[in-house]
């Protein structure tokens, strides 16, 4: 009976009539009942029928799109010590885009919406399931003791701020810190950079921003992951990313959320890769097909502007 009675209600947010099928006879409607996407004559609606404060955000192309900020989340990827910082040689375009990653993480929050983040975090249990192809991938030295969960040794960085090296122009005392093993969980290598620690660190506390560990270069692969149960679990259906590498984990998270039904919207002024140039524009066109890529000033905006006054 409950059942019955959730479906009346759907029906009457679904634009159209409802065929035998379950699928609207509105040829603007994308989907069924409980997933649709609605086509406008300019741009889509993403609410699924849930317009209360919804949120309309330009894009450079095929938009603007209506968003349910209820249902939409910020996902950063892979914002690592690891990935990140000049002592283990992290990568200089991943930390340039630290600022613009900070900015918009404020205006998600600002605008009601949650972040999510998702970086390496292995245990015991993930190294010994973990496939030949990785830990060849993750080899420092091309042996497999010197991949996931190897001690990393120690770096000797500034006290007033570990996320640079201590060179002889760094100003007062320093610090030598215990890198820790290869991306496992609670090392610090496996820690967010610079100031997105203290944004992650202060954001979980406040309940605004979500924490997931991965063991794998996705953190949506497989029948489920911690990252995939929060967004069942919360009702979400529309996913923003960034972080690094944008051709390989940012967009093997993206990859898989779309194939499992999220709407993606790629940020690409919040990802950065060592790859060649040709890796980020292939996961810009793709994700044009399989979403939509923007920049963050695209839509900040009209993010800014949906803050309601305290």
């Amino acid at each position: 009976m409950k059942l019955l009675y959730a479906l009346s209600i759907l029906v009457h947010l679904i634009p159209g009539s409802l065929s035998q099928s379950g699928l609207s006879s509105n040829p603007q409607v994308f989907g069924n009942v409980f997933n649709f996407w609605t086509k406008l004559s300019s741009g889509w609606d993403l609410t699924r029928g849930d317009k209360a404060n919804a949120i309309t955000l330009p894009m450079p192309r095929n938009g603007p799109i209506i968003i349910q900020p209820n249902k939409t989340a910020l996902v950063i990827i892979d914002m690592q010590n690891f990935f990140l910082h000049e002592s283990l040689g992290g990568d200089p375009l991943g930390r340039a885009i630290v600022p613009t990653t900070v900015d918009t993480i404020h205006a998600f929050r600002n605008a009601g919406m949650p972040v999510l983040w998702t970086n390496w975090g292995l245990t015991e249990f993930d190294l010994v399931n973990m496939p030949p192809a990785f830990i060849n991938g993750f080899t420092s030295d091309g042996t497999s003791v010197k991949s996931f969960g190897s001690d990393m040794g120690t770096i000797v960085v500034p006290k007033s701020d570990p996320s640079v090296p201590a060179t002889s122009r760094t100003q007062g005392a320093n610090e030598t810190i215990a890198v820790g093993r290869k991306l496992m969980r609670a090392s610090w290598n496996a820690q967010p950079w610079g100031a997105l620690l203290t944004e992650q660190v202060q954001g979980v506390a406040k309940g605004t921003d979500f924490y997931f560990n991965k063991n794998r270069l996705s953190g949506m692969w497989g029948p489920g992951t911690p990252m995939q149960t929060w967004l069942q679990d919360n009702s979400m259906t529309t996913l923003f990313f960034g972080g690094v590498n944008i051709d390989q984990c940012v967009w093997g998270t993206l990859l898989d959320s779309y194939y499992k039904g999220y709407d993606v919207i790629l940020l690409d002024d919040i990802s950065a890769t060592t790859s060649p140039i040709g890796a980020t524009q292939m996961v810009d066109y793709n994700a044009g097909l399989n979403g939509w890529r923007a920049n963050s000033t695209d839509i900040m905006g009209a993010l800014k502007s949906a803050v309601k006054p305290k």
